[in-house]
This record gives C-alpha cells, sequence and structure tokens, in this order.
C-alpha cells in the first residue's frame, strides 16, 4: 500500500482543536490518506469553540469523511487497510463504548477494527477529573492494544501560546505513527 490511510474520529468532547490540527498536519504529509469520522456531537463542539471552522470546513480536510452512523463505509471493515487510528478528542461517552466494544456507531465500529486488527489506536481523552469508570475504561483499552494520549501541556519547549500546546499534542500522537513533523522543539538537555 503506497498510500497510508489514517483514520481520525473527533468526538463531542470539549476541545475539537485536537482533531482539526492532526487533519490539518496530516495533510501536509505526502502519502497519507485521511479518512475522517465527525460525530453529531463534535458538530455541536465546534459550533461552542471553533466558530471559524465548520463541520463542512472540518471534513474538507479530510480525503474522505463519512456520517457517524453509516456502519457500512469502508473504515468499518479490517479489510481496508489502515495506518490506524487516533480519537482526538475522546469524550468519554467514545472512551466507554470503545472499552466495550459496543460498536453502536462509525467511530466506535472503527475503533474496534483497529484494535482486533492489531493496528494502532491512540485516544486523546479530554475529561477533568476522571472517576473510576473512565479510568477503568481508558485500562480496558489499553489492555486491548490502545494508547491514551491525555493533552497533558509540557513546557520544556517554552509554549508562546495555546497554538504550541496543541501543536505538542498533535505532534506526541504522529510520534506513536512514527510520522515525522516539526511541530514542536524536542527535548535537550
Amino acid at each position: 500500500m503506497n498510500t497510508r490511510r489514517f483514520v481520525v474520529g473527533i468526538s463531542g468532547s470539549s476541545a475539537p482543536i485536537y482533531g482539526v490540527r492532526l487533519l490539518e498536519v496530516l495533510r501536509a504529509i505526502p502519502g497519507v490518506e485521511t479518512h475522517l469520522v465527525l460525530t453529531r456531537a463534535a458538530e455541536t463542539t465546534l459550533r461552542l469553540e471553533l466558530s471559524e471552522w465548520t463541520p463542512d470546513r472540518v471534513r474538507a480536510l479530510a480525503h474522505a469523511s463519512y456520517d457517524p452512523e453509516d456502519l457500512a463505509a469502508p473504515i468499518s471493515s479490517g479489510s481496508f487497510l489502515t495506518l490506524g487510528m487516533a480519537v482526538a478528542p475522546c469524550s468519554m461517552k467514545t472512551l466507554a463504548g470503545i472499552a466495550t466494544g459496543a460498536g453502536g456507531d462509525l467511530l466506535s465500529r472503527a475503533a474496534d477494527v483497529t484494535l482486533k486488527e492489531r493496528r494502532r489506536l491512540v485516544l486523546v481523552p479530554r475529561e477533568t477529573p476522571l472517576h473510576l469508570g473512565h479510568l477503568r475504561n481508558m485500562t480496558a483499552v489499553t489492555e486491548a492494544g490502545g494508547v491514551i494520549l491525555p493533552p497533558i501541556p509540557a513546557f520544556y519547549h517554552q509554549p508562546k501560546g495555546v497554538e504550541d500546546l496543541v501543536d505538542h499534542t498533535v505532534g506526541k500522537l504522529l510520534d506513536l505513527f512514527g510520522l515525522a513533523h516539526t511541530l514542536f522543539r524536542r527535548w535537550r538537555a
């Protein structure tokens, strides 16, 4: 497969900027083809937090975009080869669906397929504080082979604003897929 397919899910928790920025960066990487699932709740959060980013504008960043109820979409099948999937941000509802393998919508089904095919799945949970149920769901996803990447800010790269903090999290996510980037200055002692 010459083209590396990358599935991006954006769920309805706060901070859809992580998914939007991920799509922007992936779009600029040669040979990477993005496949997006934007949930209905994510559309609402976009309107509340990033009014300049309409759902249609976000969908336009991806090479392909799917209705969250379309369980027949290509990304719902393990025979559709992908590099893996990231859910950024990942709501606690979406986390629970992935942790239990419920697969009730396309986003959780695509994540379930990613896990069963032993491909990389990275979730960027956006909630605080966490209760025991959240932590158990994160443990279940980790035990199934997923990676939990909380958007915890780092300051060693001397961020100048929110964009630098977002880029750091997106860069850490890209590192997990072996995708080169220059989104932040790496640690040098």
